[in-house]
Protein backbone atom coordinates (compact mmCIF):
# COMPACT_ATOMS: atom_id res chain seq x y z
CA UNK A 1 0.00 0.00 0.00
CA UNK A 2 1.16 3.18 -0.73
CA UNK A 3 1.10 5.48 2.34
CA UNK A 4 1.41 8.95 0.74
CA UNK A 5 -1.38 11.36 1.63
CA UNK A 6 -2.91 8.88 4.35
CA UNK A 7 -3.06 10.37 7.34
CA UNK A 8 -1.82 8.29 10.47
CA UNK A 9 -2.59 8.93 14.01
CA UNK A 10 -0.41 8.58 16.93
CA UNK A 11 -1.37 8.25 20.40
CA UNK A 12 1.19 9.48 22.75
CA UNK A 13 2.82 11.78 20.43
CA UNK A 14 4.59 14.02 22.52
CA UNK A 15 6.48 10.57 23.35
CA UNK A 16 9.96 10.89 22.17
CA UNK A 17 8.46 7.54 19.80
CA UNK A 18 5.45 9.45 18.58
CA UNK A 19 7.39 12.38 17.71
CA UNK A 20 10.02 10.86 15.82
CA UNK A 21 7.77 8.93 13.68
CA UNK A 22 6.04 11.98 13.03
CA UNK A 23 8.52 13.76 11.61
CA UNK A 24 9.74 10.65 9.78
CA UNK A 25 6.23 10.30 8.56
CA UNK A 26 5.95 13.78 7.75
CA UNK A 27 9.14 13.10 5.53
CA UNK A 28 7.53 10.54 3.47
CA UNK A 29 4.43 12.28 2.74
CA UNK A 30 2.18 11.20 5.16
CA UNK A 31 -0.44 13.26 6.84
CA UNK A 32 0.02 13.28 10.70
CA UNK A 33 -2.70 13.77 13.69
CA UNK A 34 -1.80 13.23 17.07
CA UNK A 35 -3.24 12.36 20.81
CA UNK A 36 -1.75 14.08 23.48
CA UNK A 37 -2.39 14.91 27.29
CA UNK A 38 1.08 17.67 27.53
CA UNK A 39 -0.70 21.15 26.10
CA UNK A 40 3.71 21.84 26.01
CA UNK A 41 4.27 19.23 23.97
CA UNK A 42 1.44 19.52 21.98
CA UNK A 43 2.55 23.23 21.11
CA UNK A 44 5.67 21.96 20.01
CA UNK A 45 4.60 19.78 17.77
CA UNK A 46 1.57 22.33 16.18
CA UNK A 47 4.53 24.51 15.42
CA UNK A 48 5.55 21.75 13.05
CA UNK A 49 2.00 21.76 11.80
CA UNK A 50 0.86 18.54 13.21
CA UNK A 51 -2.81 18.58 14.06
CA UNK A 52 -2.97 17.89 18.03
CA UNK A 53 -6.16 16.65 20.17
CA UNK A 54 -5.23 17.42 23.81
CA UNK A 55 -6.18 14.52 25.41
CA UNK A 56 -5.29 10.55 26.27
CA UNK A 57 -6.55 7.37 25.00
CA UNK A 58 -8.36 7.39 28.65
CA UNK A 59 -10.78 9.98 27.51
CA UNK A 60 -13.64 8.65 25.28
CA UNK A 61 -14.81 12.18 23.78
CA UNK A 62 -10.95 13.16 22.90
CA UNK A 63 -10.18 9.62 21.74
CA UNK A 64 -13.29 10.20 19.35
CA UNK A 65 -12.25 13.20 18.16
CA UNK A 66 -8.65 12.14 16.95
CA UNK A 67 -9.61 9.21 15.35
CA UNK A 68 -12.07 10.90 12.52
CA UNK A 69 -10.34 10.91 8.93
CA UNK A 70 -7.68 8.84 9.62
CA UNK A 71 -6.29 5.73 7.61
CA UNK A 72 -4.24 4.26 10.09
CA UNK A 73 -3.08 4.64 14.04
CA UNK A 74 -0.10 4.19 15.52
CA UNK A 75 -0.73 3.39 19.36
CA UNK A 76 2.37 4.31 21.39
CA UNK A 77 0.34 5.75 24.54
CA UNK A 78 1.19 3.72 27.58
CA UNK A 79 2.70 3.48 30.84
CA UNK A 80 6.10 2.20 30.63
CA UNK A 81 8.12 2.23 34.24
CA UNK A 82 9.95 -1.38 35.50
CA UNK A 83 7.07 -1.65 38.39
CA UNK A 84 4.57 -0.09 40.59
CA UNK A 85 0.59 -0.75 40.66
CA UNK A 86 -1.08 -2.94 38.26
CA UNK A 87 -4.24 -0.67 37.94
CA UNK A 88 -2.86 2.02 37.11
CA UNK A 89 -1.02 -0.06 34.24
CA UNK A 90 -4.19 -1.89 33.19
CA UNK A 91 -6.28 1.37 33.17
CA UNK A 92 -3.96 2.56 30.29
CA UNK A 93 -2.01 -0.47 28.81
CA UNK A 94 -5.28 -2.04 28.85
CA UNK A 95 -8.09 -0.21 29.01
CA UNK A 96 -6.97 3.02 27.24
CA UNK A 97 -5.87 0.06 24.39
CA UNK A 98 -9.02 -1.05 24.09
CA UNK A 99 -10.78 2.87 24.01
CA UNK A 100 -7.97 3.09 21.48
CA UNK A 101 -9.28 0.56 18.68
CA UNK A 102 -12.47 0.45 19.67
CA UNK A 103 -12.67 4.36 19.21
CA UNK A 104 -10.84 3.04 15.49
CA UNK A 105 -12.77 0.78 14.47
CA UNK A 106 -16.16 2.86 14.78
CA UNK A 107 -13.93 6.05 12.74
CA UNK A 108 -13.60 2.85 9.80
CA UNK A 109 -9.97 3.35 10.24
CA UNK A 110 -7.88 1.03 8.20
CA UNK A 111 -5.28 0.00 10.39
CA UNK A 112 -3.98 -0.35 13.63
CA UNK A 113 -0.31 -0.90 14.90
CA UNK A 114 -0.66 -1.45 18.37
CA UNK A 115 3.60 -0.49 19.97
CA UNK A 116 3.78 -3.88 22.45
CA UNK A 117 7.40 -5.01 24.25
CA UNK A 118 9.77 -7.99 23.55
CA UNK A 119 8.83 -7.82 27.54
CA UNK A 120 5.93 -9.80 26.83
CA UNK A 121 8.53 -12.85 27.03
CA UNK A 122 9.29 -12.06 30.43
CA UNK A 123 13.06 -12.16 32.12
CA UNK A 124 13.79 -15.72 31.21
CA UNK A 125 13.50 -16.82 27.86
CA UNK A 126 15.31 -18.61 24.89
CA UNK A 127 17.98 -17.25 22.85
CA UNK A 128 16.81 -16.07 19.67
CA UNK A 129 12.97 -16.41 20.75
CA UNK A 130 10.23 -15.80 18.31
CA UNK A 131 7.14 -14.75 17.90
CA UNK A 132 5.57 -18.32 18.73
CA UNK A 133 7.57 -17.78 21.69
CA UNK A 134 5.79 -18.18 25.62
CA UNK A 135 4.31 -15.10 26.95
CA UNK A 136 5.49 -14.59 30.49
CA UNK A 137 4.15 -12.02 32.52
CA UNK A 138 6.62 -12.78 35.47
CA UNK A 139 4.64 -10.82 37.94
CA UNK A 140 5.54 -7.49 36.62
CA UNK A 141 2.41 -4.83 35.85
CA UNK A 142 4.48 -3.88 32.30
CA UNK A 143 4.84 -7.65 31.40
CA UNK A 144 1.38 -8.01 32.14
CA UNK A 145 -0.43 -5.82 31.07
CA UNK A 146 1.51 -5.73 27.19
CA UNK A 147 0.24 -9.16 27.45
CA UNK A 148 -3.12 -8.15 27.75
CA UNK A 149 -3.25 -5.37 25.68
CA UNK A 150 -1.81 -7.69 22.49
CA UNK A 151 -4.46 -10.09 23.27
CA UNK A 152 -7.61 -7.61 23.12
CA UNK A 153 -6.12 -6.02 20.24
CA UNK A 154 -6.36 -9.18 18.07
CA UNK A 155 -9.46 -9.35 18.71
CA UNK A 156 -11.17 -6.83 16.77
CA UNK A 157 -8.77 -7.59 13.65
CA UNK A 158 -10.79 -8.10 10.75
CA UNK A 159 -8.17 -7.78 7.57
CA UNK A 160 -11.08 -6.83 4.98
CA UNK A 161 -11.98 -3.95 6.77
CA UNK A 162 -10.25 -3.43 10.31
CA UNK A 163 -6.40 -4.81 10.24
CA UNK A 164 -4.54 -5.12 13.74
CA UNK A 165 -0.85 -5.37 13.84
CA UNK A 166 1.31 -5.71 17.05
CA UNK A 167 5.41 -5.04 17.38
CA UNK A 168 6.98 -6.65 20.00
CA UNK A 169 9.85 -3.63 20.53
CA UNK A 170 13.67 -4.49 21.88
CA UNK A 171 15.11 -1.67 24.13
CA UNK A 172 14.65 1.46 21.64
CA UNK A 173 17.30 4.29 22.29
CA UNK A 174 17.64 7.58 20.41
CA UNK A 175 17.70 11.31 20.95
CA UNK A 176 15.41 11.68 23.62
CA UNK A 177 15.10 8.69 24.72
CA UNK A 178 13.73 8.48 28.77
CA UNK A 179 14.80 4.43 29.63
CA UNK A 180 18.34 4.12 28.38
CA UNK A 181 19.36 7.52 27.05
CA UNK A 182 18.10 10.63 29.73
CA UNK A 183 17.65 8.21 32.73
CA UNK A 184 20.77 6.71 33.39
CA UNK A 185 22.77 9.62 32.23
CA UNK A 186 21.01 10.93 34.98
CA UNK A 187 22.22 8.28 37.42
CA UNK A 188 25.92 8.47 36.08
CA UNK A 189 25.49 12.26 36.69
CA UNK A 190 24.72 11.94 40.52
CA UNK A 191 27.48 8.85 40.66
CA UNK A 192 24.46 6.17 41.59
CA UNK A 193 24.66 4.31 38.19
CA UNK A 194 26.65 0.25 38.32
CA UNK A 195 26.81 -1.94 35.56
CA UNK A 196 25.30 -5.07 37.17
CA UNK A 197 27.42 -8.43 37.53
CA UNK A 198 29.47 -6.36 35.29
CA UNK A 199 26.83 -5.67 32.54
CA UNK A 200 27.04 -8.93 31.27
CA UNK A 201 23.64 -9.71 30.58
CA UNK A 202 22.24 -8.38 26.25
CA UNK A 203 20.73 -5.54 25.34
CA UNK A 204 18.33 -5.62 22.65
CA UNK A 205 18.55 -2.08 21.21
CA UNK A 206 15.77 -0.70 18.63
CA UNK A 207 17.28 2.65 17.29
CA UNK A 208 13.70 4.72 16.86
CA UNK A 209 14.69 5.47 13.56
CA UNK A 210 14.64 1.55 12.97
CA UNK A 211 11.38 1.08 14.84
CA UNK A 212 9.75 4.00 12.54
CA UNK A 213 10.48 2.09 9.61
CA UNK A 214 9.53 -1.11 10.59
CA UNK A 215 5.89 0.60 11.64
CA UNK A 216 5.62 1.95 8.17
CA UNK A 217 6.24 -1.44 6.88
CA UNK A 218 3.70 -3.14 8.65
CA UNK A 219 1.10 -0.85 6.95
CA UNK A 220 2.86 -1.07 3.46
CA UNK A 221 2.92 -4.75 3.40
CA UNK A 222 -0.55 -4.52 5.04
CA UNK A 223 0.78 -7.24 7.81
CA UNK A 224 -2.91 -7.67 9.32
CA UNK A 225 -3.21 -10.02 12.10
CA UNK A 226 0.78 -10.19 12.54
CA UNK A 227 3.22 -9.40 15.22
CA UNK A 228 6.83 -8.51 15.01
CA UNK A 229 9.68 -8.48 17.21
CA UNK A 230 11.90 -5.81 16.29
CA UNK A 231 15.17 -4.93 17.68
CA UNK A 232 18.72 -3.37 15.51
CA UNK A 233 19.48 -7.52 15.09
CA UNK A 234 22.86 -7.26 17.18
CA UNK A 235 23.85 -9.05 20.13
CA UNK A 236 25.19 -6.17 22.44
CA UNK A 237 26.20 -6.34 26.05
CA UNK A 238 24.91 -3.72 28.41
CA UNK A 239 28.53 -2.90 29.41
CA UNK A 240 29.28 -2.17 25.81
CA UNK A 241 26.03 0.01 25.52
CA UNK A 242 26.58 2.10 28.84
CA UNK A 243 30.23 2.84 28.35
CA UNK A 244 29.72 4.12 24.98
CA UNK A 245 26.52 6.32 26.52
CA UNK A 246 28.72 7.23 29.40
CA UNK A 247 31.26 8.48 26.50
CA UNK A 248 28.68 10.56 24.85
CA UNK A 249 27.17 11.91 27.93
CA UNK A 250 30.82 12.96 29.26
CA UNK A 251 30.90 10.68 32.14
CA UNK A 252 33.22 8.76 33.58
CA UNK A 253 33.32 4.94 33.27
CA UNK A 254 30.95 3.13 35.84
CA UNK A 255 31.93 0.56 38.26
CA UNK A 256 30.15 -2.61 38.65
CA UNK A 257 28.25 -3.83 40.68
CA UNK A 258 26.66 -8.34 41.92
CA UNK A 259 23.28 -8.13 40.76
CA UNK A 260 21.92 -9.77 44.17
CA UNK A 261 23.69 -6.39 46.13
CA UNK A 262 22.06 -3.96 43.76
CA UNK A 263 19.09 -6.06 44.57
CA UNK A 264 19.36 -5.80 48.66
CA UNK A 265 20.18 -2.18 48.48
CA UNK A 266 16.77 -1.67 45.93
CA UNK A 267 15.26 -2.79 49.11
CA UNK A 268 16.58 -1.37 51.97
CA UNK A 269 14.25 0.56 53.85
CA UNK A 270 14.85 3.58 55.12
CA UNK A 271 17.17 5.02 52.04
CA UNK A 272 16.50 7.12 49.08
CA UNK A 273 17.69 4.83 46.03
CA UNK A 274 16.98 5.32 42.38
CA UNK A 275 16.36 1.51 40.65
CA UNK A 276 13.42 -0.91 42.35
CA UNK A 277 14.23 -4.45 41.87
CA UNK A 278 12.21 -4.47 39.05
CA UNK A 279 14.75 -2.54 37.36
CA UNK A 280 17.10 -4.84 37.57
CA UNK A 281 15.68 -7.55 36.15
CA UNK A 282 14.64 -5.42 32.91
CA UNK A 283 18.79 -4.83 32.60
CA UNK A 284 19.77 -8.20 33.69
CA UNK A 285 18.36 -10.17 30.31
CA UNK A 286 20.43 -12.59 28.67
CA UNK A 287 19.35 -13.36 25.28
CA UNK A 288 18.62 -12.06 22.09
CA UNK A 289 14.95 -11.82 20.65
CA UNK A 290 14.74 -13.25 16.70
CA UNK A 291 13.73 -10.47 14.17
CA UNK A 292 13.97 -13.54 11.08
CA UNK A 293 9.80 -12.97 10.81
CA UNK A 294 10.03 -9.07 10.68
CA UNK A 295 13.43 -9.58 7.96
CA UNK A 296 11.27 -12.18 5.69
CA UNK A 297 7.82 -10.92 5.81
CA UNK A 298 8.18 -7.23 5.69
CA UNK A 299 11.83 -7.00 4.04
CA UNK A 300 12.73 -5.27 7.55
CA UNK A 301 16.84 -4.23 7.70
CA UNK A 302 17.54 -1.90 10.54
CA UNK A 303 19.00 1.27 9.11
CA UNK A 304 20.99 2.51 11.62
CA UNK A 305 23.87 1.00 13.42
CA UNK A 306 24.87 1.36 17.09
CA UNK A 307 27.82 3.41 15.94
CA UNK A 308 26.10 5.74 13.69
CA UNK A 309 22.64 5.27 16.13
CA UNK A 310 25.17 6.95 18.99
CA UNK A 311 26.36 9.59 17.04
CA UNK A 312 23.11 10.78 16.78
CA UNK A 313 22.44 10.77 20.37
CA UNK A 314 25.51 12.44 20.90
CA UNK A 315 25.01 15.21 18.34
CA UNK A 316 21.10 15.65 20.00
CA UNK A 317 23.07 15.96 23.64
CA UNK A 318 25.35 18.47 22.16
CA UNK A 319 22.57 20.87 20.84
CA UNK A 320 19.29 20.30 21.71
CA UNK A 321 18.39 21.74 25.22
CA UNK A 322 15.29 19.91 25.89
CA UNK A 323 12.50 21.56 28.80
CA UNK A 324 12.52 19.80 32.02
CA UNK A 325 9.05 18.25 31.45
CA UNK A 326 10.76 16.70 28.44
CA UNK A 327 13.30 15.54 30.09
CA UNK A 328 11.57 13.54 32.42
CA UNK A 329 8.66 12.24 29.86
CA UNK A 330 8.66 8.23 29.01
CA UNK A 331 8.54 6.88 26.07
Amino acid sequence: MDLRHKTLLITGIGNFIGRRTAEMALERGIKVRGLEKDPDAARQLESKGIEVVIGSVTEPTALERACQDVDFVFHTESVQEASGDIKHFRAVNVDGTIAAVKAARRAKVRAFVHLSSVMVYGFNYPDGVTETGTLRGENNPFCQTKIESETEVFKYNDPSEFGAIAIRAGDIYGPGADAWVLRPLKLMEQKVFVLIDGGRGTINHLYIDNLADGVFLTLEKEAYGEVFNLTDGAQTSWKDYYLRLAEIGGMPQPSSMPGFLVKKAAQFKGKEVNFSPAAIDFVTRQHTYSIEKARRVLHFVPQVGLDEGMARTAAWLRSYAPSPALLTRSA
